[in-house]
């Protein structure tokens, strides 16, 4: 009886605890979401008018590949003006739970932020494709749309696996990198969109370029396709946290300052932040 009444005790405490967060950080939970849900809205809405056989597109862009790179630079366009726009500074744009994971790994998200965070993602991308098919529902279902779908290429799951593995942890190493940097932190967002653009026009034959779990299940839930679901949920975690031990081997973990992809701006800050800490007056300063 003792003992069960302590296991009451802690969930009612942590449920107390985790009510708190929520309430104190419920704007950035909801951009997250938000920004997730209209990065597949784009995604959903450019394979339509890029890859739907009854697509004006498909008389102005002739071959698979250029319109793959049209996908490409207007997907890495997205995720620039996410990043960028005011919502994103505020939650710091991550809109995927592998980059929420890494920076939850690196000590710079609170346990709760963490949980809140993935969940978010989940459920605005869900959102977006869902979205998407009560307006584009004539097209998206085709097999040449097919709802945006992540799965393996004709090489095979294997291939799609160590891509999908690659291309995560050299997102995520150039992340760390530039938005840790002394000389252009600010361009982080723009490398990581040159980087998507590219992916997908070279990388997409092999795995569908996802990099991303929650990308991944959104099509999946809609579409029904679940072809080695597994990869995208192993792979990219894998390659960002692998990108996050060679930065602290390097770099040291201290030297990563915040979560946020974007911390040149005066939004506000929920993270174990470094540049708000740096900016804080010394005890010195304090009594002058």
């Amino acid at each position: 009886m003792a003992n069960d009444s302590v296991s009451e005790l802690l969930v009612w405490g942590l449920g107390v605890v985790m009510l708190r967060v929520l309430r104190a950080h419920w704007q950035e939970y909801l951009i997250e979401a938000a920004g997730l849900a209209m990065f597949m809205i784009s995604a959903c809405a450019f394979t339509v008018l890029l890859m739907h056989p009854a697509s004006p597109a498909q008389g102005w862009i002739v071959g698979v590949f250029s319109r793959r790179m049209v996908i490409g630079v207007a997907m890495g366009l997205t995720a620039i003006a996410l990043i960028y726009s005011p919502w994103g500074k505020q939650s710091g744009a991550h809109f995927n739970p592998s980059v929420t994971l890494v920076f939850f790994r690196l000590g710079k998200v609170a346990r709760t932020d963490a949980f809140f965070y993935v969940l978010a993602q989940f459920v605005g991308g869900a959102a977006g494709v869902l979205v998407s098919t009560v307006f584009l529902r004539r097209w998206i279902s085709h097999p040449a749309v097919n709802y945006a779908v992540t799965v393996p290429g004709a090489a095979g799951t294997a291939a799609a696996f160590a891509a999908e593995l690659v291309i995560s942890f050299f997102l995520m190493t150039v992340i760390l990198f530039a938005s840790n940097s002394k000389s252009f932190p600010a361009l982080t967002g723009v490398l990581a969109g040159i980087l998507i653009a590219t992916y997908i026009s070279l990388e997409a034959p092999l795995s569908g370029m996802s990099m991303n779990p929650a990308r991944t299940l959104a099509s999946a839930l809609s579409s029904g396709v679940w072809s080695a679901w597994w990869i995208y949920f192993i792979a990219p975690p894998l390659g960002m946290l692998a990108a996050a031990e060679l930065y602290r081997q390097l770099r040291g973990v201290n030297a990563v300052a915040c979560a946020k992809l974007h911390h040149q701006n005066h939004k506000r800050c929920i993270f174990r932040c470094g540049f708000r800490q740096s900016a804080r007056p010394t005890s010195e300063q304090e009594r002058v």
